[in-house]
């Protein structure tokens, strides 16, 4: 994948933790995408990208079905901190 040329955008608040959770997780982008499509999420590399590099808004049963994929609670992908 090349790198991003231009600085995020401003349109989600959770793309920059997708990129670092998938990456964290040595997840390639289109094995994300099958995984995504696993869960009842089917979206465009395009869209992925753009969402990642916050360039678009995400659609609340997305950010669930992103959860859902990366094995994690909707509050967590939005940054809130989960009591045990």
């Amino acid at each position: 994948m090349k790198p991003r040329k231009n600085p995020p955008g401003n349109k989600n608040m959770i793309g920059a933790k997708v990129v670092a959770l998938r990456k964290a997780r040595k997840i390639k982008q289109k094995d994300f995408l099958a995984k995504l499509q696993t869960v009842g999420l089917d979206i465009s590399p395009t869209s992925l990208s753009r969402l990642e590099g916050q360039y678009r808004l995400v659609q609340d049963y997305e950010i669930v079905a992103i959860a859902k994929a990366l094995d994690i609670s909707v509050e967590e992908l939005l940054g809130k901190k989960r009591n045990n």
